[in-house]
C-alpha cells in the first residue's frame, strides 16, 4: 500500500545511507514490502548489498555463485527462494553441515565422500510420501534435496563400532530404499528408517507420526521387549527430536574430533572433558560408547564398550621406559554398589612404554542400571629397574544409557510383563563379551 503523501515527501528527502541502515536491519519479507510504500524505498530496496547480505544469510551464496549470470543479487535470492523457499528454516543449517562434513572427510575418509548421492529432486519426495502415505518432515526433505543418503557401502557414513565378533556400519539411506522399508506393523507404525547396517540388520528410525508412544520427528534404536511374548512390545532408544537436531549433532561429534577416525572409519566413542589423568609422564584417556543393538530396556541390560589410550610423553627420559603389570578397577553403579576388579596386564597385553610410545585397546562392560562409573590403575614397573614399582591414574569415566521409551503394550500393563528385579541377569556383568582390537589393542577376556 502507498504511504500518505506527507510521509513519502518526508523520505524522497531523507539521504540515502541513513535509509539504506534501516533496510539493512530488515528480514526480506519486509524489505519486499518496504518496495511498494514509495518510489524512493523501491529504488534503495533493491540495493545490492541488502541482498548479497540476504544470500549469503538464507543461502550461503558468494561472489562466485553471483558470477555464474544472475543479473543482481536481488534476482539471486529471487532464484533460489523459487527452488528452496520452503525449506528456509532448514537450508542454511543442513547446508553447512553437509559442506563442513564433506571438508573434514574428504582426506580423512573419501570413500564416504564418494558413496554419497546427489541431491533428491522434489517431484521424488513428493512421490515417496505418495507411495508410504504420510508427509516427511521438511528438515529431512531439505536434507535430502541436498544429498539422497549414500550408496549401501562399508563403511557407513553414520559411524560404526567394532568388536571380536560384532561388527556395525551404518549407512545413510537414499530415501527410496528407505521407503521400502516403511514400517507399519503394530509396535513400529508409521516409522521410516534412516540408516541401516549390513551386519546387523540395526537401523535407526524417524517417527512421523506421534503413535505407540512416539513423538512426531522422534529418532530411535528399537528395541524388542525380551520378556514380552507380544512381538509389538518394543521400547526405543532416543538418538534424537528431529532430522536437524540428530544430523547437525552427529556432524559436530564428528569434525571437532569428539567421535575418532579409526582405519577410515567413524567410531561413536564419546570422551567426557578433561577425561584424562597424568601421573609422571604417563597420560590415561578414556572415551565411550554405547550399543543399542546389545542391550535392552526390558529386562535392563546395557552394554558399552571403552577405549583406553595410553601415551608416555615424548620427553620422557629413556629411563622411564615402563611395563604394565596390573589393572584395579573400582566399578559403581547407579545405586552406589561398588564392585572392584583386578587382573594382569590388559586384555591380555603387558604393553610396554617408551618416550613417544601409544598404546590404545577397548574392553567393554554391562550393568543393569542406567548409569555406571569406573576409575582405578594400572601398575607398572621400569624396565631398567623391576624394583621400582608404580601405579599410574585412570580416571573416572561413566557411562549413561540414552533416553529410553518403553513400549506402550508394557506400560499400558500387559499381562506378559514382569518385574526387572525377577531377571536373572538382574545384578549386570562387566566385560561378558570379548573386546576390539583397535589400534593395537588385543583381543578383550572375558573380565574388564
Amino acid at each position: 500500500m502507498a504511504a500518505p503523501m506527507e510521509l513519502r515527501l518526508v523520505l524522497d528527502q531523507l539521504p540515502a545511507d541513513p535509509l539504506l541502515l534501516v533496510l539493512s536491519f530488515l528480514d526480506f519479507r519486509d524489505l519486499i514490502h518496504c518496495s511498494f510504500v514509495s518510489r524512493r524505498l523501491n529504488q534503495l530496496s533493491g540495493h545490492n548489498p541488502l541482498w548479497k547480505s540476504l544470500c549469503s544469510r538464507y543461502w550461503l551464496l558468494t561472489d562466485a555463485d553471483r558470477a555464474a549470470g544472475a543479473p543482481s543479487w536481488r534476482a539471486l535470492f529471487r532464484q533460489h527462494y523459487l527452488d528452496w523457499g520452503r525449506y528456509l528454516r532448514h537450508y542454511a543449517v543442513l547446508k553447512t553441515s553437509w559442506e563442513t562434513l564433506k571438508t573434514f572427510l574428504s582426506q580423512r575418509c573419501p570413500r564416504m565422500i564418494a558413496s554419497l548421492k546427489d541431491g533428491a529432486k522434489e517431484e521424488e519426495l513428493d512421490s515417496i510420501e505418495t507411495q508410504i502415505g504420510f508427509k516427511l518432515p521438511e528438515d529431512y526433505r531439505c536434507s535430502y534435496r541436498l544429498h539422497n543418503g549414500q550408496k549401501l557401502v562399508v563403511p557407513g557414513l553414520m559411524g560404526s563400532m567394532a568388536l571380536s565378533n560384532h561388527y556395525r556400519s551404518e549407512d545413510l539411506l537414499d530415501v527410496e530404499t528407505a521407503a521400502g522399508g516403511f514400517q507399519q506393523r503394530k509396535g513400529m507404525r508409521q516409522c521410516l528408517p534412516l540408516t541401516f547396517c549390513f551386519h546387523t540388520g540395526l537401523s535407526q528410525y524417524l517417527a512421523l507420526e506421534a503413535t505407540e508412544g512416539r513423538n512426531l520427528s522422534d529418532i530411535f534404536y528399537h528395541c524388542p521387549d525380551q520378556l514380552a511374548q507380544d512381538p509389538s512390545a518394543i521400547d526405543m532408544f532416543i538418538t534424537g527430536t528431529s532430522f536437524s537436531d540428530w544430523f547437525t549433532t552427529y556432524v559436530n561429534n564428528v569434525v571437532t574430533g569428539e567421535y575418532p577416525i579409526i582405519r577410515d572409519q567413524i567410531f561413536r566413542y564419546v570422551r567426557e572433558q578433561q577425561c584424562v589423568a597424568t601421573t609422571g609422564d604417563l597420560s590415561v584417556a578414556v572415551s565411550t560408547a554405547f550399543l543399542p543393538e546389545l542391550s535392552s530396556v526390558h529386562p535392563p541390560h546395557f552394554f558399552f564398550t571403552y577405549r583406553i589410550r595410553i601415551e608416555m610423553s615424548s620427553s620422557a627420559p629413556p629411563e622411564a621406559a615402563c611395563q604394565l603389570d596390573s589393572r584395579y578397577w573400582k566399578i559403581t553403579n547407579a545405586n552406589g554398589e561398588e564392585e572392584e576388579v583386578r587382573g594382569p596386564g590388559v586384555v591380555g597385553e603387558y604393553p610396554v612404554m617408551m618416550p613417544g610410545k601409544v598404546h590404545e585397546y577397548a574392553s567393554c562392560t554391562t550393568f543393569s542400571t542406567t548409569s555406571e562409573h569406573m576409575e582405578g590403575h594400572y601398575t607398572f614397573h621400569r624396565l631398567a629397574n623391576k624394583e621400582e614399582v608404580f601405579n599410574v591414574l585412570i580416571p573416572r569415566f561413566h557411562m549413561v544409557c540414552p533416553p529410553f521409551r518403553k513400549s506402550v503394550v508394557r506400560s499400558q500393563g500387559s499381562t506378559n510383563d514382569r518385574s526387572w528385579l525377577n531377571d536373572d541377569d538382574s545384578d549386570g556383568g562387566h566385560g561378558d563379551f570379548r573386546g576390539v582390537n583397535l589400534g593395537g589393542g588385543a583381543q578383550c577376556p572375558r573380565h574388564v
